[in-house]
């Protein structure tokens, strides 16, 4: 029988002429308006500025630099920002190496850099990145998928952090990453770690490359293939490569951004790789932990007209509330992004032309996305992070830019409108964008956006819509599942309303965003029913939840 769980509503301690004032927070004022997102870029008193380690020799990693993570790394509400960085390749002379950068989020926009004091400041190749709970001890962990070496980082529950990549075994030798995965593909309470790997690159096997005259990039065409790797968790802080056992190892793929999700509703994770101008995988999961690629089968190795695409970032979520989820995927200029609507069956469909998903999209590189619903109005937007490969592209193609806009497609029921031009308040943001991830940055009760751009400082969009719609955040803690309760699905119910949503660690490009998962209601205040179905197998049911808090479900509680 479903348990009701112990709800821990969010709130502020206010000190004030010796009172204790308990107030809740989160809640905000909320006149009508349509979707707003100001660029609050220049009002962060840290600065961080990528580097992708580019000499003028076009090493096919540069480009694909980097992701970013944004998780509550010291567990005072608050969501913090881990900005991956380059690193100088053969022909890069610098004073000093570039490295990762950790921001503490202060609350109202105030970001302090804490790099150094919590020890994470990695000065790698990064390209992928993830977090998750990997040891069960209450706290998040790092893990890099760099070009060489990566490293997972231990979280010591003080906020720093502790370099266990050699005693866990997961360097993973010295490839090419690039996205990142935990999921709890065996079910056992613990997680595993899915890495995708890229192609076969050392600097002495540089393809160098020139169009008319004009030099540009080699293609990954260029290059060997190589099959990702999976990791199982021991249970004891360390990990074994199990990819061959896991069935992986028999796909070679030029892997990018990547998804763990149960797709076809059979209580276990699959996982959906992207692969650039290559088919791509996917591996459904037999239940075990043991995947078995069916992309082909199930409708995600191609787009509608039978075509491979550049593939870029990838994310998933229940776009037209039919309590499937479905799956977005961002591609290369001259390309259209892929929406594939889960058909049930375990079979998907691209869904792009009939619903506007690719609008705007077409004439730019597109990477980082998020299927977010920035309105609270009851249903996912799009957001879409664009940006170039090459720096010198207007030189000889006059439809693209290396720096482009950002975009953002509103649902309107089903089908999405791109409402870009009248969203941002002040100039609209241009850059060559990679990373993009989503989160409600200063707690008032929308998702904010942070946007890693290439060779230059981030962007932070702060969502200033107002309007009278409701929502409710929650963060899951599994006892008898992994303690993040990774791969679980909660099902809210409010009126006529009907949303899912699922825990992931890693999605996007190369990135991870999202462990408080978020519901806007639109004009309906309360949630009716929550049902939480853990990754084990449990279920939770809450029922009469009030809308604009944030909510800790503790498994069996």
């Amino acid at each position: 029988m479903p348990r009701k769980v112990w709800i821990l509503g969010a709130l502020v301690l206010v000190a004030c002429a010796g009172w204790i004032i308990v107030r809740p927070l989160w809640r905000r004022p909320a006149p009508a308006g349509p979707v707003v997102l100001r660029d609050v870029s220049d009002q962060v008193a840290a600065r961080f500025i990528h580097t992708d380690g580019s000499s003028g020799r076009r090493y096919i990693v540069e480009p694909m630099s980097a992701g970013l993570a944004l998780l509550d790394y010291d567990g005072d509400g608050d969501i913090d920002i881990y900005f991956l960085n380059g690193a100088p390749l053969p022909g890069t002379k610098v004073d000093r190496p570039p490295r990762n950068a950790l921001w503490r989020n202060d609350g109202h926009w105030r970001f302090v850099d804490v790099t150094d004091q919590a020890g994470v400041g990695d000065t790698g190749f990064g390209l992928g990145v993830t977090a998750g709970d990997y040891d069960n001890d209450g706290d998040l962990d790092l893990y890099l998928n760099n070009y060489g070496p990566n490293v997972l980082f231990r979280n010591n529950g003080d906020g720093t952090f502790t370099d266990v990549t050699a005693q866990a075994g997961v360097a993973n030798g010295n490839l090419v990453g690039a996205g990142a995965a935990m999921l709890d593909a065996d079910r056992d309470g613990d997680l595993d770690l899915y890495v995708a790997n890229y192609l076969e690159f050392h600097p002495e096997t540089h393809v160098p490359r020139t169009v008319g005259g004009i030099p540009q990039y080699p293609s990954p065409r260029d290059f060997v293939p190589v099959p990702d790797t999976f990791f199982r968790n021991n249970g004891d802080g360390t990990f074994t490569d199990v990819t061959r056992q896991a069935g992986v190892a028999a796909s070679a793929g030029t892997g990018m951004g990547m998804v763990c999700a149960d797709y076809d509703n059979d209580g276990d994770t699959d996982v959906f790789v992207l692969n650039d101008v290559a088919e791509n995988f996917f591996f459904r999961n037999n239940g075990s932990g043991r995947f078995e690629e069916c992309g082909l089968v199930v409708g995600a190795a191609y787009n509608v007209l039978g075509d491979e695409n550049a593939s870029m970032g990838v994310d998933c979520g229940d776009f037209d509330n039919d309590g499937r989820l479905d799956f977005f995927m961002t591609s290369y200029q001259g390309e259209l992004p892929v929406l594939y609507r889960n058909m049930g069956g375990g079979l998907l469909e691209d869904v792009t032309r009939s619903t506007g998903a690719g609008s705007g999209a077409y004439h730019y590189v597109n990477w980082g996305t998020g299927l977010v619903d920035f309105d609270n109005d009851g249903d996912l937007d799009i957001f879409i992070a664009n940006g170039h490969t090459e720096d010198n592209v207007e030189r000889y193609d006059g439809d693209t830019a290396y720096r482009a806009p950002n975009q953002l497609l509103l649902n309107t029921g089903g089908r999405f409108v791109d409402v870009s031009e009248s969203v941002w308040q002040g100039p609209r943001p241009r850059h060559a964008s990679r990373g993009a991830a989503f989160d409600d940055l200063d707690g008032d009760g929308d998702i904010d956006v942070v946007v890693l751009n290439s060779r230059q400082a981030p962007t932070l969009l702060r969502n200033e819509t107002r309007n009278s719609n409701h929502w409710i955040r929650i963060r899951l803690q599994g006892t008898k599942s992994n303690r993040d309760g990774i791969g679980a699905r909660v099902r809210v119910v409010a009126g006529d309303l009907t949303r899912i949503a699922e825990v992931h660690s890693g999605r996007g490009y190369q990135s991870h965003y999202g462990l408080w998962l978020h519901f806007g209601l639109g004009r309906r205040d309360r949630a009716d029913r929550i049902e939480v179905h853990w990754i084990g197998g449990g279920v939770d049911v809450l029922q009469h939840v009030a809308a604009d808090q944030r909510l800790v479900i503790i498994e069996g509680g």
